[in-house]
């Protein structure tokens, strides 16, 4: 069993699409946002539950889905790394270039 550390990319894309989605709906923003967080908890007992990510083709980058969301993680020891949260519509690997990403 592992934990999970958010980085602060990760975290600040969380609050993103909180507030994102709380421009039209705040109610349903807090759900969203509340189950999201619940979904990454499952990572703590089945860390290889995601997919690895097919842009980088790397064991260790993983990721699950959330309606259209991409919570990519990376496994470290016990640690699961929640790198980042992302639109699925959104160019991953443009992000991850962006944001310098610690993919390796």
């Amino acid at each position: 069993m592992g934990k999970v550390h958010w980085s602060e990319i990760a975290q600040f894309d969380l609050e993103n699409i909180g507030d994102y989605i709380a421009s039209d709906a705040p109610i349903f923003a807090i759900e969203f946002i509340e189950n999201l967080l619940h979904h990454t908890r499952n990572l703590e007992n089945y860390p290889f539950i995601g997919r690895v990510v097919p842009e980088f083709e790397i064991e260790n980058l993983r990721e699950i889905i959330y309606f259209n969301y991409r919570i990519v993680y990376k496994l470290k020891s016990e640690i699961i790394y929640i790198v980042s949260i992302t639109h699925s519509s959104m160019d991953i690997k443009n992000k991850a270039k962006k944001q310098k990403w610690e993919v390796h």
